[in-house]
């Protein structure tokens, strides 16, 4: 499920496709968009989704030669989930910068607290921020990159029809998704190789 080179078009022809490749990616990313309560976005990234980000970097920094398309490459391909697990940024959103800065040190620890849950199954807890620390003795980022680890059982049982809940458990911010709308849970099961 990792990105392949030869998907990648040249910044040539990215210029010319972007906006209907764009078009195309937001509204796939409607599909996989969650919103937990009132103030967390979980946006479920996959290949597609990756792949836009790759081809944004390659263009915003001008990059055409081989190895720095490699190097782009690895660095976002981690984020592309390998078909037992679902990988998503979180978005912190408060509008206000004052409420936010507030907020945003209430929740320290809250992206180790985002879960998912197969039905018939214990609830799986994100890996967060493997790439980097985002989080500091005052406060925690308004952005983390989760990772949850499904494994077979729960892929199958998704596969099969499995309902799914996603919520967070966090003594500042407490929210449930209960059922995911099927949209998402669908998108979500396109992502699963078992």
């Amino acid at each position: 499920m990792a990105i392949a080179r030869d998907s990648l078009l040249s910044l040539e022809q990215y210029a010319r496709e972007r906006p209907a490749f764009r078009a195309r990616v937001l509204a796939h990313k409607k599909a996989r968009t969650l919103h937990v309560g009132e103030h967390v976005t979980l946006v479920f990234e996959d290949e597609l989704t990756i792949r836009y980000q790759v081809q944004e970097m390659l263009r915003i920094e001008r990059i055409f030669e081989e190895a720095g398309i490699r190097d782009e490459l690895d660095a976002y391909s981690p984020l592309v989930p390998d078909g037992l697990n679902w990988k998503a940024t979180m978005l912190i959103e408060f509008p206000d910068e004052t409420e936010r800065r507030l907020w945003l040190g209430r929740l320290k620890g809250i992206e180790r607290r985002v879960w998912v849950k197969v039905a018939g199954f214990e609830p799986v807890f994100a890996i967060a921020d493997e790439d980097l620390e985002r989080e500091n003795d005052e406060k925690t980022s308004s952005v983390h990159f989760l990772r949850f680890e499904l494994g077979a059982e729960r892929a199958r049982a998704m596969l099969l029809g499995a309902a799914l809940a996603v919520g967070i458990d966090h003594p500042a911010y407490a929210a449930v998704v209960e059922p995911v709308p099927a949209t998402v849970r669908n998108s979500l099961c396109g992502d699963l190789r078992v």
